[in-house]
């Protein structure tokens, strides 16, 4: 159940944070005791999501919370990253609070503090309250000041347990599969119309920052997604389309937080009145930023042809100006995406030079790879390939302070439904029995050697 070298795990350092990360939406079920969320009028919609299920149940991690942190206590990592569902603590985004909600979250960080697990929530994974967006969501700018409200909240609550906040989850993706392509909820087709949710988003990341620290809150950072992009070509029309892309779904949503600027040509399409104003709240200084890896892209220019095209799951309109390849050469997972650790290297060095001292400590908050079966040898070799290019980043100089597998357990997969599976624990849909599986035990035993 061991990669044939010794753990890459053994060499780092003895202070590194060792996590798995969930989400309320994907695990938590119990959708009758909390407020609707996008996702609920999503996958009620035929067609939406490709096995035909929902998130109704799920995991049901709400019930079964006590059974979950006890896996991760036996797993023996440091930390466990979860989300707060905001429509279970305020049904319709604002106003009363809904208690057996908020309590909820109370007993699991109880629970975890009681295991010798440090909470890390995040205040948004996605679960926009249904009522938030049926008065105009994201694209509407009092949503930020709605999620900010929201923050506080939890925070008077959990703030004297919890250390680490994280306040959204990849905007990047919300924003294009969510509100430009329709591929996620709420099902916005938008195209380059949902820019405003993007600023809205970071807006609302800001805004929550301040919130956290009027709560006495110390250690707040953000989830975002980012992955190099590989031109298709060296031609001048390959590199300038993956160009554009990677200010897309990198630099636009990592330089007004870390350098308080859009990159070129891009603030210009903010919704604002005083957009220096608004820049000056979003990159509120960070204590750590947080990376979710997966996969790097590879684009070219358009194709240039009338109709859709199909890419890892994703139907792409015509219209855009650029066009992602597949990447030959590398296995893929489940998922279909390509395995090539070295690419997080890449990535990070990468980050180190772009943003120079306004970089903050990183943290990987997310990074695993869809496998079936028990025995996921796959998922070992992943996980060790990553962890080793993890390392040589850090040799590289850069400055990591933990990782966290992407994920627990297996989960609702949003659009895919229940077809794909990333979790270090297989759970049985129809019995929601827990099982390890052989990933589980090579990292538990990994960080068990670690510690001697």
């Amino acid at each position: 159940m061991a990669a044939t070298a010794a753990s890459p795990i053994l060499s780092f350092p003895r202070d590194f944070l060792w996590g798995v990360s969930t989400s309320a939406p994907q695990i938590e079920g119990a959708a009758d005791e909390r407020g609707a969320s996008v996702w609920d009028a999503f996958t009620a919609v035929p067609g939406n999501v490709k096995d035909g299920t929902t998130a109704a149940v799920a995991c049901d991690h709400y019930h079964r919370y006590r059974e979950d942190v006890a896996l991760v206590r036996d797993l023996g990592v440091d930390a466990y990253r979860f989300s707060v569902s905001w429509p279970r603590v305020l049904p319709t985004g604002s106003g009363r609070v809904h208690p057996a909600g908020l309590d909820f979250y109370d007993r699991l960080v109880d629970e975890l503090c009681a295991a010798g697990v440090r909470p890390v929530p995040t205040l948004f994974h996605w679960d926009t309250p249904l009522a938030v967006q049926e008065a105009g969501g994201w694209r509407n700018r009092d949503t930020a000041e709605r999620f900010a409200q929201y923050a506080a909240v939890v925070a008077a609550r959990l703030g004297d347990r919890v250390e680490r906040w994280i306040t959204l989850n990849e905007p990047a993706e919300h924003t294009l599969l969510g509100h430009a392509l329709g591929r996620h909820a709420p099902g916005e087709r938008l195209l380059f119309d949902a820019l405003p949710v993007a600023h809205h988003q970071l807006l609302a990341h800001g805004l929550a920052v301040r919130a956290l620290r009027a709560a006495g809150g110390r250690d707040i950072g953000i989830a975002n997604s980012h992955g190099p992009t590989w031109p298709a070509s060296d031609a001048e029309e390959d590199t300038a389309a993956a160009d554009f892309y990677d200010v897309l779904l990198n630099r636009l949503f990592a330089d007004p937080l870390l350098l308080g600027r859009y990159p070129d040509g891009c603030g210009e399409a903010m919704p604002s009145h005083d957009l220096d104003a608004d820049l000056s709240v979003i990159s509120e200084p960070l204590d750590w930023y947080g990376i979710n890896f997966y996969q790097p892209t590879k684009v070219g220019a358009p194709l240039n042809q009338p109709s859709p095209t199909e890419f890892s799951g994703l139907t792409l309109p015509p219209e855009l100006p650029f066009t992602p390849r597949e990447i030959d050469g590398y296995p893929v997972t489940d998922f279909g995406w390509p395995v090539v650790p070295e690419a997080l290297t890449e990535l990070l060095t990468a980050f180190r030079d772009r943003y120079g001292e306004r970089l903050p400590p990183l943290v990987i908050t997310e990074n695993g790879c869809s496998y079936g079966g028990l025995d996921d040898q796959e998922r070992i070799a992943y996980l060790d390939g990553h962890l080793r290019a993890l390392h040589r980043a850090l040799e590289a100089g850069v400055d990591v302070r933990g990782y966290f597998v992407w994920s627990l357990m297996d989960n609702f997969e949003w659009a895919e439904g229940y077809r794909q599976r990333f979790g270090l624990v297989h759970v049985d849909y129809d019995t929601l029995e827990r099982t390890p599986k052989a990933s589980y035990h090579w990292l538990r035993e990994a960080l068990r050697a670690r510690r001697g």
